[in-house]
């Protein structure tokens, strides 16, 4: 044991890495791309540490390219789930008992390791199971999951600092304990950094997990367990359960154990989990935490003031709609823009889009690869085709093709829409399909209306303007639209420890990943108080005569 009051290491941003042409990195990395590429792996249930096999399974492929399988993924099913439970449960105590130290020990090592060594192998995986480019695959599963491996432990000691103030000859303490039971973290497949924190930041406060990944991002995250376990987590601290959402949710959110959720996707999904627990809500030991964090349609809202930055602005557009084909829950997918900027804009857009290079992503000079799957691809093009269609409402300015032939290809689509109430500028779309509505300067407060109710969701928005007086009242106007809010830059990019990310709404609970916010729900505190002169005597002194 360690008899002190330690301190972990200060925390810094993780450096993005610019795997230029005869940079190390780069050699490192086409080296993975070409392994990974060559090799077709199993990719088992984890139930305390031992790999099981299922006869039922599914594959991960290239979305880039479909018809190449990078993996077979053993699906669990309701008879995996109770073993799972059963096996988290019992490695609980001795894990929450470990000292604060030790348990941070293990995730400061694993950032360790995943800067270096395992730093082209996250990145690969996250590249060709998931069609990101490289620059994405970098801020992803390198930079923002070393950076919530880092931060979350520095946050941790500073909740574990909070105490609360003493009277005379009595001590106050705050016992920080995890939840009841087990945390189910189901996490989705747009990023590696996300499936990592959903389940490291409860495992840190001293909960266990039953792990849920997305089934297309599966490559990946079997490499994050294969992280985990090399930094030293215990066996049963995380297990692991691939599979069909419905089969393995279901059995798990029916347990009395269940102590809470960590999710990452849509909000229908989100929805439906928590109508179940509800339904369930007499089963439980305790009133289980639900963190989520789902859906988004992304605003850009221009003023008139902003005509001198239309450069900066037609970027925002660009990297923040099309950059992972748009397939970030924080993608710029509705902007609206002054009629004064319009004809200044619109060709530059157009000109922008047009040079955006799209195929594979192993080919680093490409800015986009391919959707995530047949389904995301017959969506992106349902819409496209709508807007195709949509006579006096809807026209396609830019883009507007898609091929399948040999990958989920869609190209980035700007689409200008005359209905504010239309459906491409309202539901989330989840591709790379950006609407534009045009509103008359003289009514700016009208369309700051519009941009508030014009979709259900609440996580990122932006503004640009260079008028202050501007600024504040799309400030106050848009306050609840967004949890994450930028001024003169795209709503995408959230970095760990600078800005918490997470919103309301129909888009989450706002728990604020990357911050103590979301730690604290994974604990249960206890106050104990202790009092070193207890009172001997039962009458008060008021009841004297």
């Amino acid at each position: 044991m360690i008899n002190a009051y330690v301190r972990v290491p200060p925390p810094q941003n993780e450096p993005i890495l610019a795997h230029a042409p005869g940079s190390p990195e780069r050699a490192a990395l086409q080296g993975e791309l070409k392994r990974i590429a060559a090799e077709r792996i199993e990719i088992p249930i984890v139930i305390g540490g031992q790999h099981v096999r299922s006869h039922r399974t599914d594959t991960v492929r290239m979305p880039h390219r479909h018809a190449h399988v990078l993996a077979t993924v053993h699906e669990a099913d309701a008879s995996h789930v109770q073993p799972a439970i059963q096996t988290a449960l019992a490695a609980k105590d001795e894990w929450a008992r470990m000292p604060f130290a030790s348990r941070a020990a293990i995730f400061l090592r694993a950032a360790e390791l995943l800067a270096t060594r395992y730093r082209p192998i996250l990145n690969a995986a996250t590249m060709l199971g998931q069609s990101k480019t490289v620059y994405q695959a970098e801020i992803d599963a390198a930079c923002e999951a070393i950076d919530f491996l880092r931060f979350n432990v520095h946050f941790a000691q500073q909740l574990l600092s909070e105490q609360p103030v003493s009277s005379a000859q009595t001590w106050n303490m705050l016992d920080y304990r995890p939840l009841d039971g087990f945390v189910f973290a189901v996490t989705p497949f747009n990023f590696t950094a996300i499936a990592l924190n959903l389940c490291v930041a409860p495992a840190l406060m001293g909960n266990v997990v039953l792990f849920k990944p997305s089934t297309t991002a599966a490559l990946s995250n079997w490499y994050v367990m294969e992280l985990l376990r090399e930094a030293g987590l215990p066996e049963g601290v995380i297990n692991m359960l691939p599979g069909d959402g419905p089969t393995i949710g279901n059995p798990v959110l029916s347990s009395p154990d269940l102590g809470g959720i960590h999710f990452t996707g849509s909000t229908p999904t989100f929805q439906g989990m928590w109508r179940m627990v509800g339904e369930n809500i007499a089963r439980y030991r305790q009133y289980p935490r639900l963190v989520g964090e789902t859906g988004g349609k992304d605003f850009i809202f221009v003023h008139p003031s902003a005509a001198d930055d239309l450069e900066a602005l037609a970027t925002a557009i660009v990297r923040g709609g099309y950059e992972y084909q748009g397939q970030k829950c924080s993608a710029a997918s509705r902007v609206y823009v002054p009629e004064s900027l319009w004809p200044r804009l619109k060709p530059r857009l157009q000109e922008m889009i047009a040079e955006l290079r799209m195929g594979d992503v192993a080919d680093l000079r490409n800015f986009m690869g391919a959707v995530i799957d047949e389904k995301a691809f017959k969506r992106a093009s349902s819409y496209i085709e709508m807007a195709k269609h949509g006579g006096s409402e809807a026209a396609v300015l830019a883009g507007g093709e898609t091929d399948r032939s040999e990958g989920w290809f869609v190209r980035p689509t700007l689409v200008q829409v005359t209905n504010p109430r239309h459906r491409i500028i309202q539901e989330e779309i989840f591709a790379p399909v950006v609407a534009v509505y045009v509103y008359p300067d003289a009514d700016f407060d009208e369309a700051l209306r519009l941009c508030d109710t014009g979709a259900p969701y609440a996580l990122t928005g932006a503004v640009f303007a260079r008028d202050r007086k501007a600024i504040e009242r799309m400030l106050h106007v848009l306050r609840h639209t967004a949890g994450n809010f930028y001024i003169n830059d795209k709503p995408t990019g959230a970095v760990v420890g600078q800005q918490p990310f997470g919103g309301s709404r129909a888009s989450g609970t706002n728990d604020k990943a990357g911050s103590f916010l979301n730690l604290v729900r994974w604990t249960s505190p206890r106050t104990i108080k202790e009092n070193f002169v207890p009172p001997t005597r039962v009458p008060y002194p008021s009841m004297n005569e």
